[in-house]
Formats: C-alpha cells, structure tokens, sequence
C-alpha cells in the first residue's frame, strides 16, 4: 500500500533535514517521488538500489540481509532489524551509517551481483542485449571526470552519477553542450531517446558555486543587481506577460510575481523553457540563465507525469461522508470532541504547507483585509476555489443589491474562523463542490472574512453596521465558533437590506445546496414584484417621456420658424439699408455734380441787352424752366444749366424741336446761334 503525503513528506525530512516549505517544493517538483526528491538534495551513490532494496524491508528480515549483502557498507545488520519495520526507517539507518559508500561506487556497480539498471546477474545478458553502453567526459573547471552508463537510464541518473564523482547536488547542476536542446530535456527523459553518440562531452556548471562564472567571464555576485527579464507566455490562452527581477531574487520570488498576475497559484505553475533542476531558492544570478529569457506557463491541473494533484487527507473525506441527520442531531459536545480530535489532526507537522491566517492580526483596513482573505484562502485550499469579491463589504453590497431589479443580485458572506472544527472541510469539500461554486457564481455576490482574529471581527462588524440594518449585526454576533463558517444571505427588498438566510458550516453539500436554492426561490419571487413595478413605472415614463419628446419638438419647429422669419426680416432691413445707402451716394454724387455745372454757368443776360436767346426747356414732367443766354453761348453751357438743375446729361438726352434731334451727339463746342436756337427755342429732356 503506498504511503499517503503526510508520510513521504516526513520520511523526506528526517532523511535529508531541509525545512518545510523547501521540502514541499521538491517533492511537488518530483511528484511526490521520494526516491527522485532524495536524488535531487543528496548526492550519494547508488541511493535508488539502497533505497528499493530497504524498502523490502517491510516485507520480511531476509530480503533486507540481502540487499545489505549487496551493498558495500559495513553495517550491522542486526542493529537496523531493530528500528520499526519503516522503509524510511531503514534507509536512514544506512545512509547515515554508509558514509563511504560513495568511494566505492565503481566496485559496486561492476559487481556480478547488481548492474546498472538495477537487474540481477542473471538478468545481465538479456539487459545488455537491447541496451548499450555510453561514456561521458564531463567537464568541471579544469578537471575532467569519465564515467559510464547505459542508455537505458534517464538523465536523474547520469546526474545521480555525476554528483558521486564530482560532490555537486543534483539541484545545483547545469548540463550544456551535449544536446542540441537542453529545454526540452527533463530528469525523467530516458539518455535512448536523445540520440547520442558513443562518447559524449559535457560541461558542468555548479550553479550553487561562489566563484562560478558566467559566460560573459563575471561571477554571479556581480550580476546580483543586473535587471533580468522573464517574458512568460500563458497556455492555453496565449496572453503574455513581462516582468523584470534583480539577478538576487529567486525562482520562487518570480513564481509568486507572476501569480498575482495570472492567478495561477504557486503549487500549479508548469514552466516550460527555464534551466533543469533549480530550487525555489536558487537566485537568477545563480541560474546561468540569459539577461533575457522566454518561457512558457501553464496550469497544472494533473502534474507532470499525469497523476492528478495530491488529495486532501483521508480524514476530510472521512468526516464529509457523515450522514447528515446525525451532523444536525450533534449538541455542543460533538462539536467540542470534533474540535479536539479535528486539533490534533491539524497540529501534525507533515500537512502539506503551513496555515496561515486568511486574514493577519495586524491588518488595518477592510479592503486591504478582503484581498489578503482572496489571496490567502487561494494559496491554502487551491483549485477550484469560489469566485470571492475584492474589495469593501460596501462595494460588495452595491454590486449586489443596489441595482435595477432585474440585475440585482444576493450578497453571500462568508464568515470563515480558523479555530471551528468545521472550517477545513467546508472549505476542500463544500466550497469545492460545483453544484454549489455555480450556484454562487450565477446568483450571488459572494464576500469573506475572516473572525478568528477579534480585531478583524469588530472591524467586519463596524463594516456591517454602516452598511445593514442592526438585525445582520446581531446575526454575525450570535453565531458561535463551533457553528462557523458560516455563510449570511443578505438581500434587497425594497429600500432596504435584510438578511434572508444562514447557513452553517455543520451541513453536507446537498443539504447547503438546497437551502441557496431556497433562498434564491423566495428572494426570486419578490424580486419578480419589484421587476414588474419598476417595468410599469418605467412604461409610465416612457409614456412621458415621448410626450415630453413631443412636446420639444413641437417647441423646436415654432422656434426654427420663428429663426426662419427674422432671418428674412434682418435680410430684407439690410438690403433697404444697403439700397439706401447706394442712393444716399448716387445723390451725393449728383449733388456735387450739380454744384460743379452751377458754377461753371455765366450770370443770366438782361432781358434788354442784345443778342439774347430765350432757351425753354421741358421737364420729363411737362413742366418748362426758361433761361436767357448770349447767342454766342456755347452748347456746353446750355448743358451746365440743365444739370444745375437737377438733370444731369449722363441719365437725360437734350432734343431741338425743329428739326428735331439730339444735342447731346452734336459738337457742344459751338455757339447755340450755330444750332439756330435763337431767338427762342423749346428743347425736350428725355430720358436716355
């Protein structure tokens, strides 16, 4: 029967002594293979044949004899029969007391009785027929180290082989210069499947090494403060990201940066291009990568070598599967025996990671608090988790109930409290389920927090009141411990918020699921009301508002017409004005023209003198002006006086009555008795 988590994460400690959190990351790195998380931390020769034949050990004393006879250790076989029949237990047993078994690595792998891919003797022939041998020059500053293995193993155990020689970890190594693409190659790629040569050059790079050098010739404390740049594509959707790090911060630093960028939590981050077998301490400085470096990411939903992600302990799944008439029936002492017995369980040091608060003791504000609860019940319980809003419980509630009523929505309160006896598995079994995830996320706002803390309870309490009618805070106030977490329905019924329902955290997954869809049915019904209300009242002021619309546009056109009307006015006033003042100029013109023929116009002869002519002459109005001139007055003078008098001769045309024509075309230069208008004549002014 293979061991649970919890079991192979304590053997790998006590074996190796690396602190919890290093300890989880190598194991979720090698699947929860002990023997190959072993391989990466210590380097000791041979462990895969130390550790498979102690594990025999569980079965019988005389298997492990053998596979002790087939180590070259001095070890007193009857002191190790006498630790508990553990595998683990054996093993450690021998590795701390086989300390020299590394020196004698070649005596034992070319020893009849065990070859290389761990077969017997007997086995060798059949082996070696379908498989052959290779040799590696591996190259280490200025040493050169030879070794021999046969293709048939993977590159775990060339690097196993390597760190036997060369006392380099696994997790510090870096391989180049032997394949043509070193991304793609993993540990548990089999040397076969690579293609390569009989002989095989490799250099090594310690990338733990002080004084290991770049290619650039600089030792890596001189790239510490150098900007490196991770250009990450996400799978399966494409989107990329950027993110830039000091050379001094580590892989498990870039992990965590980019998480809070695609949400994609630590634990399920797949790299695909970054350098083989580094820790989550190793520093970029340290990794040899390139100042720029592309990688893709994906969600691990099964891990590498397709199992799925490591189950929730068997006792969760234990205690969900009680019937729930006998969880309802429980008083307050099953709680308290569930507490005890639930305490010891979480008190074990091998849980998977450590538990942290959801939300710390020290936080300040409430949003602050509501992001660190998101983030942290993320990285505690994993996938598939609620979607949980961010943000104050005021937004919350806007988002949720302060809406039209056809998109309003009921706000969920999840009250978490580390210290319930319920807490853990409401959370991996209830909260996971998707019946009850779907539920929430299509009818529900759903907002935590996290009571243990007292100052974070009377800072969600002070939220609670400002934002709630008393009933709610005496809701959360009234619920104990032991019947937490506990999730609080609010809704909005007409004008104000209400608690609809509770939920505790003493239910099962059908019996939770019934009572949201129950809340969702009686708040559906009156939210049907309200929606036609609204829909009506809305028909009512759409009503007038087309009415308003018309109204407008009638105002509208009596004002374009309105527009219209004294835009002729104002064009008719200024085109009078323009006439008039074209006039007023035509006048004055002909004024000063009349003025200057005035002038130029002799004094009128006496009646009596000689030589005088009577010059009548006749208006266009039948009216007649006489005037005397001299009988050697010219024409031109006649012409003067009958502009003088208002008449002027480029508008008027002069015309004799015997014989009848037009002065205006003869010479005006001669003398009116020329023209025989003596003694008296009548001339007739016409219009031209």
């Amino acid at each position: 029967m293979s061991e649970s988590h919890e079991d192979i994460l304590a053997s790998f400690q006590s074996i190796t002594g690396i602190d919890l959190p290093e300890a989880i990351l190598h194991l979720e790195e090698t699947n929860w293979d002990l023997l190959t998380a072993i391989h990466r931390v210590l380097p000791q020769e041979n462990i895969e044949q130390e550790f498979s034949t102690f594990n025999a050990s569980t079965a019988n004393r005389n298997t492990v004899v053998e596979g002790l006879n087939n180590l070259d250790v001095e070890t007193n076989v009857d002191e190790i029969m006498t630790v508990p029949s553990s595998p683990v237990s054996v093993f450690r047993n021998i590795y701390h007391s086989g300390s020299s078994t590394t020196s004698n690595h070649h005596q034992f792998t070319k020893s009849s009785d065990y070859n290389e891919s761990g077969s017997s003797s007997g086995n060798s022939s059949c082996c070696h027929k379908s498989s052959q041998e290779l040799s590696f020059n591996i190259h280490l500053k200025y040493e050169i180290h030879k070794l021999k293995i046969l293709d048939t193993m993977t590159v775990a155990d060339l690097k196993a082989k390597i760190a036997s020689v060369t006392s380099i970890p696994i997790c510090r190594q870096s391989l180049t210069g032997w394949i043509p693409n070193e991304a793609t190659c993993t540990d548990a790629t089999v040397l076969k499947t690579l293609n390569l040569d009989q002989s095989n050059e490799v250099i090594l790079k310690d990338l733990g090494d002080e004084l290991f050098m770049d290619e650039d010739g600089l030792d890596h404390n001189s790239r510490d403060n150098e900007l490196f740049t991770i250009n990450a594509t996400r799978q399966p959707d494409g989107e990329k990201f950027s993110l830039q790090f000091l050379g001094k911060q580590t892989f498990m630093e870039v992990k965590t940066d980019f998480y809070t960028l695609t949400t994609i939590p630590v634990r399920q981050q797949v790299w695909t291009g970054w350098p083989d077998n580094i820790s989550g301490q190793t520093t970029l400085a340290q990794s040899g990568i390139e100042l720029t470096i592309n990688v893709v990411l994906n969600r691990a939903t099964e891990n590498t070598s397709g199992a799925q992600l490591p189950p929730a302990p068997s006792r969760s799944s234990d205690i969900v599967e009680m019937d729930n008439s006998e969880e309802n029936s429980s008083d307050d002492n099953d709680f308290q025996d569930a507490n005890d017995d639930f305490n010891d369980y979480y008190t074990d040091t091998t849980l998977r990671r450590p538990i942290e608060d959801l939300i710390t003791d020290e936080t300040s504000d409430e949003i602050t608090g509501s992001f660190q609860f998101v983030d942290n019940y993320i990285l505690r319980y994993g996938d598939p988790h609620p979607d949980f809003y961010r943000g104050s419980l005021q937004d919350a509630l806007n988002e949720a109930c302060y809406k039209p009523a056809k998109d309003r929505k009921l706000l969920a309160i999840y009250l978490h409290h580390d210290r319930s006896v319920l807490s853990h598995v409401f959370c991996e079994v209830l909260l996971k389920c998707d019946g009850i995830q779907q539920t929430l996320l299509h009818n529900f706002i759903l907002y935590g927090w996290d009571l243990t803390h007292e100052s974070n309870k009377n800072m969600f309490l002070s939220a609670l009141s400002a934002c709630s009618n008393p009933t709610a805070i005496i809701t959360v106030r009234t619920i104990p411990v032991n019947h937490l977490p506990a999730i609080v329905i609010i809704g909005k019924s007409r004008s104000t918020c209400e608690v609809l329902s509770v939920i505790h955290g003493n239910c099962g997954k059908d019996e939770m699921l019934n009572k949201l869809l129950e809340t969702i049915n009686m708040y559906s019904d009156q939210r049907d009301i309200e929606v036609r209300e609204e829909n009506e009242r809305a028909a009512r002021e759409q009503v007038k508002l087309e009415q308003d619309v018309a109204y407008n546009e009638s105002l509208e056109a009596d004002r374009r017409k309105e527009e219209v009307k004294l835009q002729k006015e104002r064009a008719l006033a200024n085109e009078k004005k323009r006439l008039e003042s074209e006039r007023q100029e035509i006048e004055a013109v002909r004024e000063a023209n009349r003025l200057e023929a005035e002038r130029c116009v002799p004094v009128e002869p006496a009646a009596d003198g000689k030589g005088i002519t009577k010059i009548r002459v006749r208006k266009p109005t039948g009216e007649f002006i006489l005037r005397r001139f001299t009988v050697d007055t010219k024409l031109s003078i006649l012409f003067k006086f009958i502009e003088s008098q208002g008449f002027p001769m480029n508008e008027y045309k002069v015309i004799s009555s015997f014989p009848r024509r037009d002065l205006t075309t003869v010479n005006a230069a001669e003398t009116l008795e020329h023209y025989k208008l003596c003694p008296q004549e009548t001339v007739i002014l016409e219009l031209r």
